[in-house]
C-alpha cells in the first residue's frame, strides 16, 4: 500500500500531559504533516495546575473503554484516515483503534501491554505497583513520586533533566485506567487483518521493557498486513523527550515512506 495520509494524531500515556509531544508536532510538521495533539478528558491544562489539584476525582475516574472511545471520535471527524502515534497506554490506544479500521498505519511507541501480553520481568512490577493504587482509594487519583519518576520514567538520564520533566510533564492518574489493561478493554484480537503497525521498544525502558513490547509485536498473526518491530537500546520510557529522541521520530518517518 501507498501511505497517503498527511495527517497525524498523537496519543498520549498515562502520568504525563500532552505537551510531552510539543518537539515531535514540530518535527513532522516541518515534514509537511498535519498533526493533532488531543490532550486527555479532564486533563487539558498544564501539568502544573493539574498536579495542584491532586487528588482529582474526575481524573480518577478514567477508564480505559471511554478514553479509546474519545479517541476513536476525534479520529472519525477528520476528512480522511490519519496516522496515529501514540506513547505507553496511547501506544495500546494506537492498537486498539487500528482493529477498529480507522486509521491508515499506526506506530505504538513502548506501548502498553494488551490483555493476555505479559512479562515476569522486575522492573515493570516495580515501575508499576504504586500507579496500580492497590488498596488505596480509587477515587483519588494518583501522583508519581519524584523517586517513582526517575526509576520508571527517566532512568539513565542527568539529574535536572529528569527534574525539569518531571515538573514540566508530570500528570495526576487514574488508578484504573492503569488497571484497565488487564481487562477486555484491552482486548486485541490478533488473527485480524490490520493497517501496517510499527512498534519501538526501548532497551533502557524499566516501565515497559523491550521484551514486552517484542511479546506484543510477536503475537499478531495476520501475515498479510504489514506489522514492524525496533528497538533502541538506550532509550528509556520518556522516550518522547530523551535527548536523542530525534533518531526515533526519523525513523518513523522513514518508516512511513516505506508503505
Amino acid at each position: 500500500m501507498k501511505t497517503k495520509s498527511k495527517t497525524i494524531v498523537f496519543i498520549t500515556g498515562a502520568f504525563v500531559s500532552a505537551d510531552c509531544w510539543d518537539q515531535w508536532k514540530i518535527f513532522f510538521e516541518d515534514q509537511g504533516y498535519k498533526t493533532i495533539v488531543p490532550s486527555w478528558p479532564h486533563k487539558n491544562e498544564p501539568a502544573c495546575t493539574l498536579r495542584q489539584r491532586h487528588p482529582d476525582a474526575a481524573i480518577a475516574s478514567q477508564r480505559l473503554a471511554g478514553l479509546t472511545d474519545y479517541y476513536d471520535e476525534i479520529v472519525r471527524q477528520l476528512p480522511e484516515k490519519p496516522i496515529l502515534i501514540g506513547h505507553s497506554m496511547g501506544g495500546l490506544i494506537t492498537q486498539l483503534l487500528l482493529q477498529r479500521g480507522i486509521a491508515e498505519a499506526g506506530i505504538a511507541i513502548h506501548s502498553l501491554q494488551p490483555k493476555g501480553v505479559m512479562t515476569f520481568k522486575f522492573s515493570f512490577y516495580k515501575a508499576g505497583w504504586g500507579p496500580l493504587g492497590f488498596f488505596t482509594n480509587t477515587k483519588k487519583s494518583y501522583l508519581m513520586s519524584f523517586t517513582e519518576w526517575q526509576y520508571a520514567f527517566t532512568n539513565g538520564m542527568g539529574y535536572e533533566e529528569q527534574k525539569k520533566a518531571y515538573y514540566d510533564l508530570l500528570t495526576p492518574e487514574s488508578k484504573l485506567v492503569v488497571r484497565d489493561a488487564i481487562t477486555n478493554a484491552a482486548k486485541i484480537d490478533f488473527s485480524r487483518p490490520h493497517a501496517p503497525l510499527l512498534f519501538l521498544a526501548g532497551g533502557k525502558d524499566n516501565f515497559i521493557p523491550a521484551s514486552l513490547n517484542l511479546s506484543n509485536f510477536n503475537h499478531y498473526q495476520d501475515e498479510a498486513s504489514v506489522t514492524a518491530f525496533k528497538q533502541f537500546e538506550d532509550a528509556n520510557h520518556f522516550v518522547l523527550g530523551q535527548p536523542g529522541w530525534e533518531e526515533k521520530a526519523g525513523y518513523i518517518l522513514n518508516w512511513l515512506k516505506t508503505l
